[in-house]
């Protein structure tokens, strides 16, 4: 099959902004704050959704969509089935990389470090905050496997739906939040004939080395 031609012709100039190393702030979950506060007050759609790319045990790279619920020094928390494909990988091998995109502000933030496992007072926490037809959600599904049809799935939230009725929904002991643990952190703004700017971040023991990199 030919590729489209239009493909290749697709493109956009960068000019809003520039990034400077006199302008960001030599703590990069500061400076992470900063740029996130910016992308709610521009209303973006689901600023908090991010990228997270994990490694299937042969190596193969996995990548996927979550959601971030949580921010701080100690890093960024997202919640999953334990099982699921990502759970899986990044159990076994417990490093992940992370990229934020907010194309309207012409930026995006690339994270990679460490994961781990929240603690379950954590989960529980945010698992209670969930909307009642999530919490049953993540009981019904048993994400990553196969199933024969939808029906299935829509049966699994019935009988869950009648297990719970007038009882608190519990979480189940297969969900719960990871944190990835950054060891570099990259601030990455969009510039005119692709000479984007890049600071990157890098963890040495308790401080942070920054340095700029060609785009």
């Amino acid at each position: 099959m030919p590729m489209d031609p239009n493909v290749a012709n697709l493109r956009k100039d960068y000019n809003l902004q520039g990034l400077n190393e006199t302008e960001i702030n030599p703590n990069p979950f500061i400076q992470f704050r900063q740029w996130f506060e910016e992308a709610l007050s521009a209303q973006l759609p689901e600023p908090n959704a991010m990228t997270i790319a994990s490694t299937t045990p042969d190596g193969i790279p996995s990548a996927r969509i979550v959601l971030l619920k949580e921010y701080d020094e100690r890093g960024f928390v997202f919640y999953t089935n334990y099982n699921s494909q990502k759970g899986q990988e990044l159990t076994n091998n417990p490093r992940a990389a992370l990229v934020f995109w907010w194309a309207e502000l012409e930026r995006q933030v690339r994270i990679c470090g460490d994961v781990e496992k929240i603690a379950e007072i954590e989960s529980d926490k945010y698992f209670y905050s969930r909307p009642v037809g999530s919490r049953f959600g993540a009981w019904a599904s048993e994400q990553s496997q196969a199933i024969a049809s939808r029906e299935i799935l829509e049966k699994n939230l019935e009988l869950i739906k009648i297990k719970y009725q007038d009882r608190e929904i519990p979480r189940p002991p297969h969900w719960g939040g990871f944190r990835v643990i950054p060891i570099q952190i990259e601030f990455w703004q969009g510039r005119s004939s692709r000479l984007h700017d890049r600071l990157l971040y890098t963890r040495d023991d308790y401080r942070w080395d920054i340095q700029r990199l060609s785009p």
